[in-house]
């Protein structure tokens, strides 16, 4: 079962809300928080395309934009 991931715009102090399956992990700042986060959530960040759109939604700008 996929989970789904989803990466809010950068905010204006800075970082990028995390969700997985509608719940908040934080704020990550560095694409390595968002990958301790999904470790967190039980995904392997090293198995997962970041640019898979049925996984990863990202909003308001792609994997390269944190800050």
């Amino acid at each position: 079962m996929q989970r789904r991931v989803i990466v809010m715009p950068p905010s204006t102090s800075g970082g990028r809300r995390v969700r997985v399956d509608g719940e908040i992990l934080g704020i990550a700042y560095h694409l390595r928080d968002f990958q301790e986060f999904l470790r967190h959530a039980g995904l392997d960040p090293e198995a997962i395309d970041l640019t898979d759109p049925d996984l990863v939604e990202w909003r308001g700008a792609g994997p390269g934009v944190w800050t």
